[in-house]
């Protein structure tokens, strides 16, 4: 996580920065599996993020 956010250190506003570490937090319990989705038995890791987009 220290390697993906300390490049970021130039955010603009606290929003932005706030927002941009929740989607890299998302994308590792994605990755990890943690991420259960309710009445689906599998969904691949790019499923789960198109899912979430829409």
């Amino acid at each position: 996580m220290k390697r993906k956010v300390r490049p970021m250190f130039g955010f603009q506003s606290p929003w932005a920065a706030r927002r941009t570490i929740a989607g890299i937090e998302l994308m590792h319990a994605i990755r990890k599996g943690q991420l259960a989705s309710a009445g689906v038995v599998y969904q691949t890791p790019a499923a789960q993020c198109y899912a979430l987009a829409a």
